[in-house]
């Protein structure tokens, strides 16, 4: 197994596993209507997720640059760690 083969299943492993948590917090959030577990479902998703969608899926698909891509995660990085922070302080 090549090391692009088991970044790639990192990759998805993280991708899938945040979502999964992302869904538990929503589905925290529809049955007690907290704005917390939203903000903890949004905050995951631009963590795990989103860097994922822009690193695998965006940059291939758009041709885009490094840059770009780092840009791009790192401010996915900064809204998830935003959104945690107002979860918290909520």
């Amino acid at each position: 197994m090549t090391l692009s083969v088991i970044a790639t299943a990192g990759g998805v492993a993280t991708a899938c596993l945040g979502a999964y948590v992302a869904y538990l917090a929503y589905d925290g959030h529809r049955r007690n209507e907290s704005r917390t577990m939203l903000l903890l479902a949004v905050g995951v998703v631009c963590i795990a997720v989103v860097p994922y969608g822009i690193s695998y899926v965006l940059t291939p698909l758009l041709s885009l640059s490094d840059a770009v891509t780092v840009l791009g995660v790192t401010v996915a990085h900064l809204a998830g760690l935003g959104a945690l922070a107002r979860s918290v302080t909520a």
